[in-house]
């Protein structure tokens, strides 16, 4: 949850990630073969979920325990694990993903969400970067050592701006086009190399709306493991709101008042568009900004 008490999707999953542990492989071994030790249950990349919304845990057993496993951390004695697997190109596809993810209970979502991250970076660093040859695991499945040149591999995120952009009580909400029908959502692009939070917001709402703007502030952020982000909510004052739109970008954008705000938010079938979905940030910036306006 962020400091203003915005609290966003793939947060919260309340467990000690005990980093202490990760280099200690005779210690994790052991916690493998322990009473508590649960390992998540998938099908592929997707959790096995409950009628609640819970995510599916079971024992480890004697043919799992010698398989590569990624330690997610304790949850009070309780050991958490999650297969490392190999993934196919046809697990590849967040969007199949996300009727599911609506199900599940948000503790369970960041827990599954940390693990997704971690099977796909994976999946992309089988190889050196800088020799070519094969990587092994290590470090409990947060890093992975070059068996060539010896260097080592870890998880990184890839930071990324979402911002609503105000002007005269609207915001701007955009849709790019594989969005699904009606929806709409705030702007939002990757953070370059040599640039700030804030001259990022400025330039992804000039690039992409044709917008000067001012008065950037942070709102709150959000994990996003599709395939590993790290979404910065942002808000900012625009200087005009007249859009002159990067079609490349974006296929529409408008400026939406409050009442249409809390309409879409509320699913009303006459709301103006199609909230974005209850996990993702843009879904709590939206419901941030109405409850500054009460």
């Amino acid at each position: 949850m962020a400091a203003g008490g915005v609290r966003t999707g793939f947060t919260g999953a309340g467990i000690d990630r005990a980093d202490h542990l990760r280099l200690d492989a005779e210690r994790l071994r052991v916690l493998r073969f322990s009473a508590e030790a649960r390992l998540l249950r998938l099908d592929g990349l997707e959790p096995q979920v409950d009628g609640e919304g819970r995510i599916g845990w079971a024992a480890i057993d004697s043919n799992e325990v010698e398989k590569e496993l990624i330690f997610l951390g304790l949850s009070g004695d309780a050991p958490l694990f999650a297969p490392l697997l190999r993934l196919g190109p046809d697990q590849h596809n967040p969007r199949a993903l996300f009727g599911l993810i609506e199900r599940m209970h948000p503790d369970d979502a960041a827990i599954w969400g940390t693990a997704l991250s971690l099977l796909q970076w994976h999946e992309r660093h089988l190889f050196c970067g800088a020799c070519g040859t094969a990587t092994r695991p290590f470090r409990g499945g947060w890093g992975r050592k070059c068996q060539g040149c010896g260097a080592d591999h870890f998880p990184r995120v890839d930071p990324v701006v979402i911002m609503l952009a105000e002007h005269e009580g609207r915001v701007l909400l955009g849709r790019q086009y594989r969005y699904p029908p009606g929806r709409y959502s705030a702007l939002a692009g990757f953070v370059e190399p040599g640039e700030s939070i804030e001259e990022a917001v400025a330039r992804e709402i000039k690039e992409e709306a044709g917008i000067e703007t001012r008065e950037v502030r942070y709102v709150a952020s959000q994990p996003w493991p599709f395939p590993g982000s790290l979404m910065i909510g942002c808000h900012a004052m625009a200087a005009s709101g007249e859009l002159a739109l990067d079609r490349t970008e974006l296929e529409d954008a408008f400026w939406a008042d409050a009442d249409m705000v809390r309409a879409a938010l509320a699913a009303d079938r006459a709301a103006a568009f199609k909230a974005p979905p209850h996990f993702a940030i843009a879904h709590s910036l939206l419901a941030h900004w109405l409850e500054g306006r009460s």
